[in-house]
């Protein structure tokens, strides 16, 4: 019942403004969020990849509807590419990019993001590493898949993302289950309208198992993003069934979630990768994080409730 008010919140100036100030934030933060600066993020991904675990970086930002910002976000990844390269990191981290960070919003906003997205592409591809673009709300799959279309001509390594609470997803993965597509499998986390998207968590996780069918099943390199144990299971005895080995696909889960089990997963040999944010627009990831699960929204309430 909480989920549909915190996506809400997570569009509210004032609630954004509240939960920013408050003391008790940061530290709950801190559980999902890399640091705001580079460089503890960088050491956030020593401590990972030491430990046998991959990692995507995301430079947090979205919605931006000002060209200057959409170009500061730009250069955050190209900054973070060098890193990547500076650090020999590239074989074991890659990076996320939202499209609405580099003005997919603005006028014009398909070639304003793809303009902004391929330096940073041509970039990762320099540091030896690659991009896997995310999938926001609705309105932006089909400008986010032409993106991916026009920068996979040039490299084909990078990936996008699908969410399984969208009646349209089922096409969209036979279309990028192709050979050398890269597509991470997620249920979603924004709050969709009934017309467009399933409303309940059964019908969502029956669309992630058909969709992850259809993944499986093909030429390219699925990647399940999800900390469902059900899903997970689901994702190992679809590999076992159709021969894929453990590094023909992988699990991704999100910093400051269930580490146990990706060490576990890890340990078992399978590919893992974190999904690690970093930046100071951490507010809408946040509240996203918060209406995910009730157990992340506990944790938030009881740390007010200890330090109020």
């Amino acid at each position: 019942m909480f989920g549909p008010v915190l996506l809400a919140a997570s569009r509210s100036d004032g609630i954004r403004r509240l939960v920013s100030t408050a003391p008790v934030t940061r530290p709950v933060v801190n559980r999902f969020v890399a640091g705001e600066q580079l460089d503890p993020c960088l050491q956030a991904v020593r401590s990972l990849t030491g430990r046998g675990l991959q990692v995507t970086l995301d430079h947090l930002g979205e919605d931006t509807t000002d060209r200057t910002e959409a170009l500061r976000n730009r250069d955050a990844y190209l900054a973070l590419a060098q890193a990547l390269a500076e650090e020999g990191l590239g074989t074991r981290a890659e990076m996320s990019v939202k499209l609405s960070a580099f003005g997919q919003a603005l006028p014009g906003g398909h070639d304003v993001a793809l303009a902004n997205a391929r330096p940073v592409v041509e970039a990762a591809a320099e540091a030896g590493t690659t991009v896997t673009l995310d999938m926001e709300a609705h309105h932006t799959v089909d400008s986010t898949l032409a993106v991916l279309a026009e920068l996979r001509t040039g490299h084909p390594q990078t990936g996008a993302v699908l969410q399984s609470c969208l009646f349209r997803t089922e096409e969209d993965a036979v279309a990028l289950s192709g050979e050398g597509s890269r597509v991470r499998l997620v249920k979603g986390a924004y709050n969709e309208p009934a017309a467009v998207a399933h409303q309940r968590k059964a019908d969502v996780d029956r669309a992630y198992v058909r969709c992850l069918k259809i993944l499986m099943s093909g030429k390219g390199y699925p990647m399940v993003g999800s900390h469902d144990p059900r899903m997970v299971a689901i994702a190992q005895e679809l590999a076992r069934r159709l021969g894929r080995k453990h590094d023909e696909f992988e699990f991704q889960m999100l910093y400051g979630i269930r580490d146990a089990e990706q060490q576990r997963l890890a340990a078992e040999g399978h590919r893992v990768r974190v999904y690690v944010p970093y930046g100071t627009d951490w507010y809408a990831y946040f509240m996203r994080r918060l209406a995910e699960r009730p157990a992340n929204l506990g944790f938030f309430l009881r740390s007010l409730a200890t330090r109020g």
